[in-house]
């Protein structure tokens, strides 16, 4: 069963309207999409994911409300092309999860998880080239070590690329997982490919590329008053969209709705254990009224 992570604090920021428009970036299996069209009158959810796989199983889980749903397949790169196509100028709320679908996760052939065999794959997008099987076995290894320690924060990403370039041809995750498993020694109760895989899907999907577009257009995307919630799952996302979101306040076009990240609480992450690493942050782009007497406050200062 599909559990939507933190879906009451998601909701609660987008401070939803009955006729609003949002859109959900990453519609995964539709648990946020689904929740917010229940809540809508007049109003309709743009969904949007990368993965045309996903988005199936979406349409299937909100069969009940498919008058209030438009599905996209897009990048967050993408975004403002769907708005176009759609004949909509701007959004009343923006909703990303950074986390990875539980359907990628758990469908061994997608070739993310390191806890059932499968192909190398790890592409969101299976119709476009570049596995990661392409780039563990055709990255030179200090490129190789460069990448799992930028992305994945993996201190031992040395003796990982050393084994990995020796083990040559790698063609499976089982394989990876077990070949990792022998050059770095598990610390705790994460396996120690956990951070070589995390890092190994970032460069294939361009991740970090997709989300520095995504909080650039931020202000393009949604309208004056509205309402953008992100949820991040790693310290490196989370810190852009940190950044991003102080960036837009010190300018004064918004306000931070979540001045701290908001956490989720004890009983979801017992019930729902990875949503342990969530992290949530909301910013509310200020109205034109307060625009405006923000910049007659400046020109009576400049005087």
């Amino acid at each position: 069963m599909h559990v939507p992570v933190m879906l009451a604090e998601c909701l609660e920021y987008l401070a939803l309207k009955p006729d609003g428009v949002y859109l959900d970036a990453t519609c995964g299996l539709g648990g946020h999409t689904g929740a917010i069209a229940r809540r809508l009158s007049t109003g309709s959810v743009l969904a949007c994911d990368r993965d045309a796989e996903s988005l199936e199983l979406a349409k299937a889980n909100t069969a009940d409300c498919p008058d209030r749903i438009r599905f996209h397949q897009s990048l967050f790169s993408q975004l403002a092309d769907v708005l176009t196509e759609e004949k909509i100028p701007q959004l009343d709320g923006l909703l990303v999860d950074l986390g990875i679908s539980r359907y990628q996760l758990t469908e061994g052939e997608r070739g993310f998880s390191l806890m059932s065999d499968g192909p190398l794959d790890m592409r969101m997008n299976r119709a476009v080239p570049g596995t990661a099987a392409d780039l563990v076995n055709f990255t030179a290894e200090k490129e190789l070590a460069n990448l799992i320690y930028e992305y994945g924060e993996e201190r031992r990403s040395r003796q990982i690329a050393r084994a990995i370039v020796r083990a040559r041809p790698i063609k499976t995750t089982g394989q990876l997982a077990k070949l990792i498993e022998g050059a770095a020694s598990r610390t705790g109760k994460i396996h120690p490919a956990t951070q070589t895989f995390m890092a190994l899907r970032i460069v294939v999907n361009r991740e970090f590329e997709e989300v520095d577009a995504l909080l650039e257009s931020i202000p393009r995307l949604v309208k004056p008053g509205g309402r953008t919630v992100i949820l991040t799952f790693h310290s490196l996302e989370d810190r852009k969209v940190k950044h991003a979101f102080q960036a837009l306040a010190k300018e004064g076009r918004a306000r931070l709705l979540t001045k701290h990240v908001v956490k989720p609480g004890e009983q979801e992450t017992r019930d729902n254990p990875p949503s342990r690493s969530a992290k949530l942050r909301a910013v509310e782009l200020f109205s034109n009224e307060e625009l405006q007497e923000a910049e007659t406050d400046r020109a009576r200062w400049q005087r």
